[in-house]
């Protein structure tokens, strides 16, 4: 099976200067690693939220958005994720991707210039038309919320 690529514009501001691109760190990755753009190290205390600069600004296609996701060890190793996670980029968006990241771990965590902070995915886009009814088909689960098929 073959992998589909779009073309997506990307421009580097100043702060990137000397980082990589995004990149698929495997052959079948479906997320680019983004890399903290920062001038000094940022500290995150327990429970704190702290926006990363990446230094990229994209232009993602009309039909796509881009995903900003955690990245797995990050999350295992230290706790830190991202406080709205998957984080969505528009497709209209032109400013700087920036990522905020969230320390739910018990320790200070340090993020350095260049560190991967984040994984980057851009994934299609379906548009809604609402169709208004007056009530919805039948299924065998109903409306049984959470918990509704066991343990």
């Amino acid at each position: 099976m073959s992998i589909t690529t779009i073309p997506v514009q990307i421009r580097r501001l100043a702060s990137s200067q000397g980082l990589p691109l995004p990149t698929y760190m495997t052959e079948s990755a479906a997320g680019m690693d983004l890399y903290a753009a920062v001038d000094v190290d940022v500290v995150i205390e327990p429970g704190g939220i702290v926006l990363i600069p990446t230094g990229l600004e994209v232009a993602i296609p009309s039909g796509f958005e881009g995903q900003v996701r955690p990245r797995s060890g990050l999350a295992v190793k230290h706790g830190i994720s991202l406080p709205n996670t998957p984080a969505t980029i528009d497709a209209d968006y032109r400013g700087e991707i920036r990522v905020p990241l969230i320390n739910f771990g018990s320790h200070a965590f340090l993020v350095v210039r260049g560190m991967r902070i984040a994984q980057f995915v851009v994934a299609p886009v379906v548009r809604v038309a609402w169709e208004e009814v007056p009530e919805l088909p039948a299924t065998l689960r109903g409306g049984q919320g959470f918990g509704h098929s066991g343990v």
